[in-house]
């Protein structure tokens, strides 16, 4: 009996489980039905805001008080999706052409109050010479400094002679017109058709960089566009971290707008010197050897030719071209080539002579290692365009 009675209560018990469970796993499977519907409803409206965002900043930009023009033409944008480089090619949204620095503090100031949700970046462009696409802005701004009209550019003459000038100023005018003053920036680069903000951005590297350090080492004050859209100017005594942190910073610490450039006296005559190498341990030693010589040279700079044939034919100026001994060094076609390019600055003082002769002494030392030598004399400071 006992058993009898207990097998329909353990089958009712049984049968209240079975039911039981059902309801449970419904209610569950209605939860997670629930929860990811709200997670793509939510997920869509945040799309939504994006893209309504971001189709938006076009006109935003549009709206901005400007005395220049933002340029959205696709012949422009391919235009500045490229670099000297030609690796790199991201077209930007927009083009800017800044007539003045406000533009530019304006556009970077909207931009700053957009926030990181509008993904813009921007890049200052002078003449698009970065080789690594530090001059473009993946749908971003990018700032045409060319277009930048700044204050004439100010000789001022004294014991500490500088220049004011813009950021997007090429700094062969630069030269022209210092030299009108018998003046010139103490440091270059070896390709004068750059703007100040671009060679100041990385460092200004050339010859006279032994003797007084790269361009970057010869700016006596900065004038700033942060990335927030505030004017700095910044010097040694003046915002100095801002200061050291631009020159070289790569455009990551603000856009160059305007520098005061050291400057010296300008030579009258250049005394030119290229001299040629097949050994490359001959090479480097006569170079740490001039480098480290006093009063030697104003211009040392060494580099590797390597199949450039041609360009050795245009250093053909010290020898006869029917010497077919003299002509065999010229070739370069299938060899590795080493030269180095010295300058010494030469006044017509007498107090100079000694370093003159200093000079044309250690030139007549360096040519014993050397394949061939080629000199010769230019009126005015050496300049490379």
């Amino acid at each position: 009996m006992m058993i009898k009675l207990l097998q329909p209560v353990t089958a009712s018990l049984s049968s209240k489980r079975k039911t039981s469970y059902p309801s449970f796993s419904l209610v569950r499977e209605h939860n997670n039905l629930f929860l990811r519907g709200f997670m793509i409803l939510l997920l869509s409206c945040i799309t939504i805001q994006l893209n309504f965002c971001i189709s938006s900043i076009p006109s935003s930009l549009k709206a901005l008080p400007l005395e220049g023009h933002l340029n959205f033409d696709e012949v422009g944008l391919s235009q500045a999706s490229r670099d000297f480089g030609n690796r790199y090619h991201t077209q930007p949204m927009a083009l800017l052409h800044p007539k003045s620095v406000s533009d530019i503090a304006v556009t970077i100031k909207h931009i700053w109050n957009l926030g990181p949700s509008s993904q813009l970046t921007v890049a200052a462009r002078g003449h698009g010479h970065s080789l690594q696409g530090q001059s473009q802005a993946h749908g971003g701004v990018v700032i045409n400094m060319k277009s930048l009209i700044a204050p004439e550019m100010k000789v001022y003459a004294g014991e500490l002679p500088y220049v004011d000038v813009s950021g997007g100023e090429l700094w062969i005018n630069i030269l022209h017109e210092t030299l009108r003053y018998g003046l010139a920036p103490r440091s270059w680069t070896d390709y004068l058709h750059l703007t100040v903000g671009g060679t100041l951005s990385n460092a200004g590297v050339s010859g006279q960089a032994f003797l007084h350090g790269p361009q970057i080492s010869n700016v006596k004050q900065l004038e700033i566009v942060t990335g927030t859209g505030e004017v700095v100017n910044c010097s040694e005594e003046q915002n100095r971290e801002l200061f050291h942190s631009v020159l070289g910073g790569l455009g990551q610490f603000g856009i160059i707008t305007r520098a005061r450039i050291l400057l010296e006296p300008a030579p009258t005559m250049v005394k030119w010197i290229r001299v040629l190498y097949a050994d490359f341990t001959a090479f480097t030693r006569d170079q740490e050897k001039l480098i480290f010589m006093e009063n030697a040279f104003d211009y040392i700079e060494g580099f590797v030719i390597i199949n450039r044939t041609g360009l050795l034919n245009n250093w053909r100026t010290s020898f006869n071209p029917q010497d077919p001994v003299q002509a065999h060094k010229f070739k370069s076609d299938g060899r590795t080539l080493f030269c180095l390019e010295l300058a010494k600055y030469i006044s017509m003082e007498e107090t100079h002579a000694v370093n003159q002769e200093k000079a044309i002494m250690a030139c007549a030392n360096i040519a014993l290692h050397a394949t061939h030598v080629a000199q010769g004399s230019r009126p005015g400071t050496l300049a490379k365009n």
